[in-house]
């Protein structure tokens, strides 16, 4: 096989995942003038239900641009020799290969990160803004965007200067170490995320004693869950949008509400909520998603490996000088078709777990609060209640809120 070839091979894949997602996205558009259906129509008006496709449309028609945007760019920076042009700028300030790697990434994304800001912003200040969910300043939008550069320098940074440095130190089997470092990160930042990063961003405080606290020690302590550690985050800074989750293991272990989720929810439907999240626990769905990721992880670096020293994956994106970083990425783009099928099952066993959880919850609480919780959810975030199968098969990590209200009226 040619440079030349592998590059087709690429532009290829580019354009034709592009085309499947608009497919998608034009079958689920189809779907946002269906009637209010029954199940919901207790906390739907018509006003609501208008409000809520109109959500829809606007975010439908303005992905549409973003993705053409993204793929246009994507495709014309290969064409244009765009990755030759970068790394050889990296090369003129280093001959050190972690520098250039460095140098190298730090202006792609840095670079890509400009050019769809715009987006972002009028995304945030504007199409959420007119539908009353963003509560985000324009000095907050900002400063997360520079608090997102940094922690990328400095996580992405040195994470991807050590694997080079194992590439460089052992060959074909940096791919081990660097199995072993990802793996370390990973459990790592499961531990330790609402610890270390969350308060760059938000403000937590636990959450004061009152009926909410004692009615969630109570349920806990029904299950035998031990939950100490119960906080709220402001999430009203940003959104109005709700939500609640866990987090790490043992003595780490805590459970986050968003100040939203303790407004716009009775007590018993947030204990219920918990509830499905403490069956996410007790089901180990939290413990399969961790190995599943590490050992994915693991195949994805092997294979890597094998491929990672042929020039050819250099030479496909237009590159003259073979690198472990120009490598990377086009190994990246072949290898999306792949990260697609694993995304697909993983969603399959997601949509799977939720239900358990909601039996769970069921069992345990009770069906009813964790409905109404649902769908006051649901409603307040403009949710599409009606999404084409095809769509939800690959895009959702969830079940519809139609199929769970189903499960847990059964």
């Amino acid at each position: 096989m040619t440079s030349t070839t592998l590059f087709y091979i690429i532009i290829a894949i580019i354009i034709v995942d592009f085309l499947v997602d608009k497919i998608l996205d034009a079958l689920n558009a189809k779907q946002f003038n269906n009637p209010i259906p029954n199940e919901v129509s207790d906390v739907y008006n018509a006003e609501d239900y208008e409000k809520s496709q109109a959500y829809k449309k606007t975010n439908y028609k303005f992905g549409l641009i973003t993705s053409s945007f993204s793929m246009v760019l994507t495709v014309a920076f290969l064409v244009l020799d765009g990755f030759e042009f970068i790394d050889t700028i990296a090369r003129s300030y280093s001959e050190s290969p972690i520098l250039i790697a460095l140098i190298f990434f730090g202006m792609i994304m840095i670079g890509s990160d400009i050019l769809t800001t715009p987006f972002s912003y009028y995304k945030t200040f504007v199409i959420e803004e007119k539908f009353g969910f963003n509560k985000t300043t324009k000095a907050t939008f900002f400063l997360d965007k520079l608090k997102g550069w940094l922690m990328m320098a400095i996580l992405g940074g040195g994470i991807l200067a050590l694997i080079i440095w194992f590439y460089q130190a052992t060959g074909s089997l940096f791919w081990l170490y660097a199995w072993g470092l990802v793996t370390f990160f990973t459990i790592f930042m499961n531990m330790f995320y609402a610890r270390l990063i969350v308060p760059l961003f938000n403000k937590q405080t636990p959450l004061e004693d009152g009926k909410l606290r004692d009615k969630i020690s109570a349920y806990a302590e029904t299950v035998g869950f031990t939950l100490d550690k119960i906080f709220v985050i402001d999430g009203s800074k940003r959104s109005t949008k709700a939500n609640a989750y866990f987090s790490g293991f043992g003595s780490e272990k805590r459970v986050t509400l968003y100040d939203t989720l303790i407004t716009d929810l009775e007590d018993e439907e947030i204990v219920a909520v918990l509830a499905h999240e403490v069956g996410h626990y007790k089901k180990k769905h939290i413990i399969f998603n961790l190995v599943t990721s590490v050992l994915l992880t693991g195949l994805t670096l092997y294979i890597l490996s094998v491929f990672i020293s042929n020039p050819l994956l250099s030479n496909a994106l237009g590159v003259e000088t073979p690198s472990f970083h120009v490598g990377l990425i086009a190994f990246g783009l072949l290898y999306s078709p792949i990260s697609e099928i694993t995304g697909l099952v993983m969603n399959w066993f997601s949509r799977k777990f939720e239900y358990q959880a909601d039996n769970y919850a069921k069992n345990t609480y009770a069906s009813e609060p964790l409905i109404t919780s649902l769908k006051k959810l649901s409603k307040n975030s403009l949710s599409n209640l009606t999404p084409h199968k095809a769509y939800v098969f690959v895009h959702y990590s969830h079940p519809t809120l139609l199929q769970r209200i189903k499960n847990l009226k059964t």
